[in-house]
Parts: C-alpha cells; structure tokens; sequence
C-alpha cells in the first residue's frame, strides 16, 4: 500500500462526514483514533459469521472465534516485536496494564521504603497507581524532572535509581510529543537493578516497535490509539516474569483447576485473562495492525514527522509569540501531539470556537495533572496528528486558531 493520504482518508468512515457545515479536521488522535473500514468490517463479520465464547466450546463457529482471538494475539505480539505471543497479555487498555504490574508484579515485590522512579511527564495511569501503592506500601516515589526544552533531565538519573526497584516511564509524551530514550533509560534502570515499565500508548502507534530492542521489562499499550477498538490493550512481558508472578483476576480463562481447598492458575497468557475475554475486539486489534502494517510504520512515522513540522511552522509564522507551545521543537526529538496556549484564551473556549470550524483539538490536562504544575498551566489546547491528516489540516488548525483570536478581540 503506498502512503497516499487522500486514500488513507477514505479508508475511514467518520472522515466524510461534516460538522457546522465544514468538512471534520479530526485532530485528537492522542486521545483515540478514528477506524479505518477494514477494522469495523472485522469486528462486524466476527458478530454475525462465527461469533461464540472462545477457548470453551468444540464446535466449528467456537473454534473459529478461538482461532481468530489466539490469530490476532500473533499479529499484535508480531507488531512489537515480541519472541513468542504467549508473552502479550490481552487487557481492558495500557491503564490496566500498568495496574496489573502494580497489583501483581509489585506487591508481591516490593516493601516499605522501596523506591520507585517516574517522570514528571506521566500519565495518570503510570502515576496513580503507584501512589496507590505508596500509600498502601509505603514504597518511595522519586521523580525525573524535566529541562527548559521539554525533555528529561537525566543528569542526576544515577542518584534517583539509587536503590530503585522500578524505573516507570512513557516512551512518547501524550502532552508534550517528547520522545524519550527508552533503550538508554532502561539500560540504566537494570544497571541499577530495577525492573522496567515503558508506557507505550503514544509510540507504538507512530512509530516502529520491538520490545526485544528495547529491553525493557514490561510495555503497556492500546488498541484504540492505533487504530483498533475501545476495551482492549496489551501487555507485554518476557515469559518468565510473567511466570513468576501471581493473577491479577480470578475466574474464568485464567484457572487450570479449581478445588474447594485452592485452584491451580492457567498457562501463560491465559493466566492474566480472566472471564469472556474482549475477542471481538482482539479481532479489530488485529485487523489495525494489519492495515498498519500495510502501509509501514516507518513511513507513518516519516509522514507524521513531516505535517508536526509543517504545523509547527505554520503556527510559528501566523502567531509568532502570541502562541506558546509546550515541548521540543525538533521533530526527531517528538511525536505530532502538540500542546498550547494561544493569547491567554482559555483551552476550552479554544477547542469550542475551533469545533464551530469542524476542527476537533483536545483541550484540559490530558491526564496529566502533575505535568500542568510543572508547566505553570491549568490546561492546555491540544492538536495530535497521525496518519490520516496532512498538511490541509494543519492549515485548517491555523486558520481556525485564527478565527478563534478574531472572536475574543470583540
């Protein structure tokens, strides 16, 4: 498939649709992606063709589910590189991927006084379960800062994995676009005999990825931000790991045996699978990671690396300094979310003017309440490009960012 956006666009639906009259500019892909028709059809021919509870039934349409469930585990755990799919637990989302980690790997881990070490760019999902944890625990949370240009500032990173026994980070920033050195991070991280955690969420859908390369301990990542479906996501974790650790749910797939004095818990991965898996959904995952693949993640990566800079231009030029933009200005060094204030207009009164234009921009603090105290803001405007947008949207943005001054200066 070559990489032709004008085609790209009509692969999905919700694209040709209009709002206030004006053509839909979906620019919150950071948030959720749109779906491409290949991945609605999937999940469509799932319910009406063979669909049946997996992995329990004999007959031909149960077996068929159970061979497109385990079929799209393959492809997901091929996508990231992982050595075996037994290793890419199926989840509800990243969130809870990393609250499998926090609940299975680290209470039957850690102890008091133990220290954890994040970033102030977090998430709130690779952050509130931790505090979780500490107030529970009475495990230590240290912080990586940031510098002035958006990025971690590592300079005092072998004083905070002092003792560490968790390094927990995101690969791409969801406010800021930073990309941060995951292999480098979690080279010092083991080096100080801490265990790994990468929140993948924005970067495996941007960009290639294999966890072997990496060498982290656990990635955590999801279906709807790639492409897929709502309701599903994966974890990924090297098998013996994964073996050493207790359930995180009971019931359903994820028992071998079950007696009134104990149960003896099930084979990797169903182990981690409790009840009805999402297998519908498993499906669509499997189906965005094939049209995905379709196309290259490289060349979606190269594609997005052109319009982020693109729209930082054009923003650059039409506002100048009236407009501040929160992260890294080079776009090797950051991902197509980009975050801002436009004149001391309020975020929310900016994305509601700019919806009057059809132009979708996330506005708040994208979950990432300690990371708007760090930056001095109580939220900011958003615009998250990805695979389907092109340089016509970035001018959308701009013209429209334009009409929201015009509005404010009545």
């Amino acid at each position: 498939m070559s990489f032709d956006v004008d085609a790209i666009k009509k692969d999905f639906p919700i694209l040709e649709r209009e709002v206030h009259g004006k053509r839909l500019v979906y620019l919150d892909s950071a948030a959720s992606s749109q779906k491409p028709e290949v991945v609605l059809d999937a999940m469509d021919r799932v319910y009406r063709d063979h669909y049946a509870n997996v992995h329990r039934g004999v007959y031909t349409i149960a077996e068929e589910a159970t061979q497109a469930y385990e079929g799209a585990r393959a492809k997901v755990a091929r996508f990231v590189g992982a050595p075996s799919s037994s290793e890419l637990v199926f989840t509800r989302n990243a969130t809870e991927s990393i609250n499998l980690v926090a609940y299975s790997w680290a209470r039957a881990n850690l102890v008091a006084g133990d220290p954890i070490v994040l970033t102030q760019l977090e998430h709130h999902a690779n952050v509130v379960p931790w505090h979780i944890l500490a107030a529970e625990r009475g495990v230590e949370l240290r912080w990586i800062p940031l510098t002035a240009d958006y990025r971690l500032d590592l300079s005092n990173l072998d004083e905070l994995l002092d003792g560490a026994k968790l390094l927990a980070f995101s690969a791409m920033s969801n406010v800021l676009g930073t990309i941060t050195d995951v292999r480098e991070l979690a080279e010092a991280g083991h080096a100080a005999g801490a265990k790994v955690l990468v929140d993948a969420c924005q970067w495996v859908p941007h960009a290639p990825t294999d966890v072997q390369e990496w060498g982290a301990d656990f990635v955590a990542f999801s279906a709807h931000k790639m492409l897929g479906p709502t309701g599903i996501g994966a974890l990924w974790a090297p098998a013996e790991l994964l073996d050493a650790m207790p359930p995180f749910l009971g019931g359903g797939d994820m028992i071998r045996d079950v007696r009134l004095d104990g149960f003896t818990p099930n084979d990797l991965p169903w182990k981690f699978e409790a009840g009805t898996p999402p297998f519908v959904e498993a499906v669509g995952f499997g189906a965005a990671v094939d049209y995905l693949e379709a196309i290259g993640m490289d060349r979606v990566r190269a594609h997005e690396r052109e319009v982020t800079a693109y729209a930082l231009d054009a923003l650059e030029r039409r506002f100048g300094d009236r407009l501040t933009i929160f992260g890294p200005t080079d776009v090797d060094l950051r991902g197509g979310a980009i975050s801002f204030a436009l004149n001391g207009i309020h975020a929310h009164d900016v994305s509601q003017v700019l919806d009057e234009d059809g132009v979708c921009v996330r506005a708040g603090h994208h979950c990432a309440k300690p990371l708007m105290r760090v930056l001095g803001v109580s939220a900011t405007s958003r615009a998250s490009f990805y695979l389907y947008n092109d340089t016509a949207d970035a001018d959308a943005l701009v013209d429209g960012l334009t009409h929201v001054e015009q509005f404010f200066a009545l």
